[in-house]
């Protein structure tokens, strides 16, 4: 996420290092670089000047005077300042409302507007314990009903039925007296999208506010396009009364035009971040978390806060007792940590959050690579018998060749996990020791090439 302007922003801000003081001259200098980094990351052109215009008179200013070194002034201004570009907090949805509270979606086709649906009304049926209804008004997309009836199913909320035969606004009303009768906490309206900007759409979707006055009207865009979904966002704004923004594709956007760029320029905050295609892939969005991520700082928060929603605290309890025990860390368990971890996004999405050093190993992740490792190895340890998984020592050549071809891979493929795994049992070890988590995040930093997909 947003690595190509991490990167530039933190070398740039590097060129500070060894300088006695901040000066004009060594100011302008950074900033030149950090000017580039932001129009290589196509962020508006007024956001560029407006970001640049206020670091500079704050680092000249007083308030660094006292620091301990002009990078780390350079540093704490420009994280504040990418703190307030974005928007200082995090807006939480406003469901003050008399039942149903209505959320109306719009947006633009492709931009995941539908996901994006099911992914919020599993987030508000799990952190807010609200009763969720979802329809759909899009009678023009083919299957759009169906994929949301889907997605509902899946993420386990009620679905309010609908036909392309229907009109929006007869859905509409029929999904209301419905979400009243039955007495739900929220109702989620998705709309249709269009290849671009028209008329007719911008008219249908005014008249659907009309009909719902909704407390919320969330425009989902696609991270991924940079100035053109800020441009969009702001025609939408114009049109409709925007509560807010969601950004999807977020963990494909390399860039972070987007992110920077759509509140200043709408005025509106961006409320929720999508970050994969799976139905738990949706965050609120924090500023301040995803400034310390740009600027190499990590965000700790959001690592624990995926932790605490992907960990299983049975099995949790199991590890620790076994760990306490002296028992050890065997493959069965490696597994399991396994599958742990992709519940939380998987081994990428848990590293870029860490700080520092151990935060670019996530640039050494490939995504899909790192899965596909993950699945192979999850085959290879199911081609082993419990006795071999509980004893890996007891895995010699005839064993190494058996496992190989009961799992479809070569026996060089069983050393290698062999050899993951050894690393992982050194890091238990370490995390059940004094000091245990410092000495396993300094050990994370020797392991890349033994991590699935580095």
């Amino acid at each position: 996420m947003l690595d190509n302007l991490s990167s530039r922003l933190t070398g740039a801000l590097k060129t500070l290092r060894g300088q006695a003081r901040l000066s004009e001259t060594n100011i302008q200098d950074a900033l030149r670089e950090v000017r580039m980094a932001l129009l290589e990351a196509d962020v508006a052109l007024p956001v560029v000047k407006t970001f640049i215009a206020n670091v500079k008179e704050r680092a000249l200013g007083q308030e660094v005077l006292g620091s301990l070194t002009p990078s780390q002034a350079m540093i704490g201004v420009v994280n504040e300042e990418l703190v307030k570009l974005m928007g200082d907090k995090n807006d939480a949805l406003n469901l003050a409302a008399v039942p149903p509270a209505i959320i109306l979606m719009a947006g633009l086709q492709g931009a995941g507007k539908t996901t994006t649906v099911g992914k919020l009304a599993k987030l508000l049926k799990e952190t807010q314990k609200k009763k969720v209804l979802v329809v759909s008004a899009d009678v023009y997309r083919p299957a759009a009903i169906q994929q949301l009836q889907m997605l509902a199913e899946q993420v386990g909320v009620e679905w309010f039925p609908s036909d392309g035969s229907q009109k929006p606004e007869d859905i509409a009303r029929a999904a209301v007296d419905h979400a009243k009768r039955h007495f739900f906490d929220v109702l989620m309206v998705d709309t249709a999208g269009r290849l671009a900007i028209d008329d007719a759409m911008m008219a249908e979707i005014k008249a659907l506010h009309a009909c719902l006055n909704p407390i919320e009207t969330l425009f989902v865009v696609d991270a991924m396009q940079g100035q053109d979904a800020v441009n969009t966002a702001q025609a939408f704004n114009e049109a409709l009364p925007l509560t807010g923004v969601i950004l999807t594709k977020m963990d494909g956007d390399s860039r972070g035009g987007a992110a920077l760029s759509v509140r200043h320029i709408t005025g509106k905050p961006i409320k929720f971040i999508g970050v994969g295609e799976k139905v738990s892939g949706l965050e609120p969005f924090h500023p301040d978390r995803l400034a310390g991520r740009i600027l190499g700082m990590g965000d700790v928060l959001s690592l624990i806060e995926d932790v605490q929603k992907g960990i299983d605290e049975e099995e949790a309890a199991k590890m620790a007792k076994k760990l306490k025990s002296g028992k050890g860390f065997d493959l069965e368990d490696f597994k399991s940590q396994m599958q742990q971890m992709k519940k939380m996004g998987g081994m990428t999405s848990m590293l870029e959050k860490m700080p520092g050093e151990i935060g670019q190993l996530a640039k050494g992740v490939q995504g899909a690579e790192a899965e596909k490792s993950m699945r192979r190895i999850e085959g290879i340890i199911n081609s082993m018998t419990m006795a071999e998984r509980r004893k890996p020592e007891l895995i010699k050549a005839s064993r190494k060749r058996r496992i190989a071809a009961g799992s479809g891979v070569s026996v060089q493929e069983v050393n290698k996990l062999l050899a993951q795994f050894e690393q992982m049992q050194k890091m238990m070890k370490m995390f059940s020791s004094k000091g245990g988590m410092f000495k396993m995040l300094k050990g994370l930093k020797g392991m890349k090439g033994m991590l699935p997909g580095m």
